[in-house]
């Protein structure tokens, strides 16, 4: 069953369209995010293993994987960098898998559960239809401040062609004439 979905999951990759990328340096991220009008979509970050288990259900955390503490910590310091950055976060959208919602939690804020961000590994969703509904919100975004989103890495491999890891964010600038909705500006590795 696992070699099944990782030569699902290769497949799935190799059939995702590049998307532009700018590659910055992290001081010219930290100022494309100053700035405003940018999104940063982050895995969540460190819950040990892979998948949720059996009887997983979205409103239980107890039937989830979750983050460890080296995870709860990892939170603690992205957000302790967008602070000492200067980076104004104007919202937060979260998949409503607990691990993503409490790296929201302890980076940000209390962060507003939205279903395109949940995960759609192991066909637990609908990719195509969620990877849409995530570009068009990231296009539409003007600001003011900094849109985060906190998802998972199926999810953000399908939007971006990049497999982040854990804790890692991709820093997006909106661009509604472009095909993809956005263009990739770099990738943001806080406290690994």
């Amino acid at each position: 069953m696992m070699m099944r979905q990782l030569v699902l999951l290769v497949v799935c990759v190799l059939a995702i369209p590049v998307t532009a990328r700018a590659e910055l340096s992290e001081a010219a991220l930290w100022q494309a995010l100053r700035d405003g009008g940018k999104v940063v979509i982050f895995r969540h970050a460190i819950a040990p293993g892979g998948g949720d288990p059996e009887g997983f259900r979205v409103d239980d955390c107890a039937t989830q994987r979750n983050l460890n503490d080296q995870g709860r910590e990892q939170a603690r310091r992205i957000g302790a960098s967008f602070r000492e950055n200067g980076v104004t976060v104007s919202r937060v959208l979260s998949s409503q898998w607990c691990r993503s919602l409490d790296t929201a939690r302890l980076a940000f804020v209390e962060p507003e559960p939205f279903p395109p961000l949940n995960s759609f590994f192991a066909g637990r969703g609908d990719r195509n239809q969620q990877t849409e509904d995530t570009r068009a919100v990231i296009a539409g975004y003007t600001g003011p401040g900094t849109l985060v989103m906190v998802s998972h890495q199926v999810n953000i491999t399908a939007l971006t062609s990049i497999f982040p890891a854990s804790g890692e964010g991709v820093v997006l600038r909106p661009a509604k004439g472009s095909d993809a909705g956005f263009e990739v500006l770099g990738r943001l590795r806080i406290g690994d």
